[in-house]
């Protein structure tokens, strides 16, 4: 049903921001939701947290009444938080469980509304000239990057569904946005870089993309391993890196921070399946892991490594920020001190499900498909999926 189409509740109901239900998560606050969405969705993807108690029953449970043995299925809250996916039938059907008596609130604009925070966060770590910010969207983990220097700036791994978002950060501090770079042909969020090239900030795609099919070449700048892009007086150097994808691309910022896209996070490293299928998985593992040990592992340990993506296996460090200094990944992670056949087994063993829509969004990413932004904010819900492990490498 269309949000539109359930009737308004006799019994009004506060609703909750996403924003503050994501602060008292944060902060740890003890947070109770029904998740009124069907059952396939709410398995495929749903709010986590440690202080977090969340059921799962369907709004159409609700649909004809309310009795006893519907009751015993729900928890109950201080308030109790109920969401769907776009908020009409979590309003409904909080309206009824306060008929009921219940303290309730519903999730203002459901899941949908969860997808549209994303957050900056300043990255301490780094000591470049300039400033690094972390972008963060807790519905999927995607993590990108701005730095900005002496009136301009540079994004990484921009959100198409968040173009407008750049470029007001970007006059908010002051400065221009010169730059959107791409690490790689995303498979689980539409790329920003065309959309902020149309808007006058230089597009730049790895130049090794291009062989997959990139219909919109000839339209960006490239990046090929060794250039190098000015922001101010920073300098953000292009690194091959190959594993993720044939194109993957890390960008070496300020000689303080690596983007590395998909090829390492702080708490797994990358699948590989994702532009071969299981056939390739092998191959790009193997590729991966000489990457890993012959371009990333060679720099300095005090360099700090942010991702592409985070998951709920990974713990923030102290800034806030999901990133890491290379030497203590080093240390943590034991996948990096395997030899090359104990870390393709590794990598190949626990691979979770792909990506939701990644077959669309791949081809949205390459030119051959056309999405707008609302189409690309739909594409996205659910989980990123790209690390080869739902759960942590480090600190076994």
């Amino acid at each position: 049903m269309d949000p539109d189409d359930f009737p308004t509740p006799e019994e009004p109901v506060d609703a909750i921001a996403p924003d503050e239900l994501r602060r008292r998560i944060e902060d740890g606050e003890a947070v109770t939701i029904l998740d009124t969405r069907a059952s396939g969705d709410f398995e495929e993807w749903h709010i986590e947290g440690e202080s977090v108690e969340i059921e799962n029953v369907p709004y159409f449970e609700f649909l004809d009444g309310v009795d006893e043995a519907l009751l015993e299925d729900v928890p109950v809250g201080d308030p109790l938080v109920v969401l769907c996916a776009k908020g009409g039938a979590s309003e409904y059907v909080a309206g009824t469980l306060a008929e009921e008596g219940r303290d309730v609130a519903h999730l203002e604009d459901g899941m949908n509304g969860w997808a549209s925070i994303y957050e900056s966060v300043e990255v301490e770590g780094y000591d470049g000239p300039g400033t690094l910010v972390q972008y963060q969207r807790p519905s999927s983990g995607c993590l990108g990057y701005m730095v900005y220097d002496d009136g301009e700036a540079a994004v990484i791994d921009p959100l198409q569904a968040f173009t407008d978002r750049y470029l007001d950060d970007a006059a908010e501090r002051g400065v221009e946005l010169t730059y959107a770079l791409d690490t790689h042909i995303h498979a689980d969020h539409v790329s920003g870089v065309r959309a902020l090239d149309e808007e006058g900030v230089t597009g730049v795609l790895p130049e090794e993309a291009v062989d997959r099919g990139v219909t919109y070449a000839d339209e960006l700048q490239m990046a090929a391993d060794g250039d190098t892009f000015a922001v101010g007086e920073v300098t953000v150097e292009t690194l091959y890196t190959p594993g993720h994808t044939t194109g993957m691309t890390s960008y070496l910022v300020g000689e303080s921070f690596l983007a590395t896209g998909d090829g390492l996070f702080v708490e797994s490293v990358a699948r590989p399946d994702l532009e071969e299928g299981d056939d390739g998985a092998p191959e790009a593992a193997r590729q991966l892991y000489e990457t890993l040990q012959d371009r990333i592992l060679e720099l300095p340990d005090d360099v700090i490594v942010g991702g592409g993506h985070t998951s709920d296996a990974a713990e923030p460090a102290a800034d806030g920020t999901y990133t890491a200094p290379l030497g203590d990944l080093r240390e943590e992670m034991d996948a990096l001190t395997y030899d090359e056949q104990a870390f393709v087994e590794t990598v190949l063993e626990d691979m979770p499900p792909r990506p939701a829509n990644y077959e669309d969004i791949i081809a949205t990413n390459l030119g051959q498909r056309e999405t707008d932004e609302d189409e690309a904010f739909t594409l996205e819900l659910g989980p990123n999926n790209c690390a080869a492990s739902q759960d942590s490498m480090t600190g076994d």
